[in-house]
């Protein structure tokens, strides 16, 4: 049995703060795969500058194409809108039942775990890692700790898809944020959008 750690995410784009993370789970997590779960809407957000699916997808395929320990899933992009976590983890499970999948959550997830559609039945039968936030405030409620686990030591990197998003925008070169074999490709796409 494979342990597969899933990393859900818009991915708009994908930068150097999800791949550091991402590195971190695959060698120090106890998992045997991280697969990138490119969603298509996140329930709780509404998002005028989201990049269309096969965009986001093709960008995190080529960040990731040269490291045997991760994979990317377009699982979310079939299923009804908005997609949540429950629905997709019954899903797989149902495909490769041979797999045990963990839930990799942000601490600022974890704040509104409670608020999540069916936490009660994930928390049940799926383990969750939890990278802390920026800020060290994350705490587990003692009623979960038997299923969550912080993860200690991974990298904390202050970097998000909308600093990015919004640089581009203002004309500013911000390469490094981003995995080299994608920078051309989102920077071309964001300042068309901006047009």
């Amino acid at each position: 049995m494979s342990k597969v750690a899933l990393f859900f995410g818009s991915f708009n784009p994908i930068h150097i703060g999800h791949l550091a993370l991402a590195n971190h789970i695959a060698e120090f997590g106890g998992v045997d795969e991280v697969r990138f779960i490119v969603s298509p809407q996140n329930p709780f957000k509404q998002n005028l500058s989201l990049m269309d699916d096969a965009t986001r997808l093709s960008w995190v395929k080529a960040a990731i194409s040269d490291y045997p320990r991760f994979s990317v899933s377009d699982i979310e992009f079939s299923m009804p809108k908005p997609s949540y976590t429950s629905d997709t983890l019954e899903l797989l499970s149902s495909m490769e039942p041979g797999n045990e999948f963990i839930l990799v959550m942000g601490g600022d997830n974890l704040s509104s775990f409670s608020g999540w559609r069916r936490y009660e039945w994930i928390l049940e039968h799926y383990r969750i890692l939890v990278y802390p936030r920026l800020d060290g405030a994350t705490e587990i409620p003692a009623a979960w700790s038997e299923r969550i686990t912080m993860l200690s030591g991974a990298p904390r990197i202050e970097v998000s898809s909308t600093f990015i998003r919004e640089s581009i925008a203002k004309g500013k070169d911000v390469r490094f944020f981003v995995p080299q074999q994608i920078w051309t490709s989102v920077r071309d796409e964001f300042v068309e959008k901006k047009r």
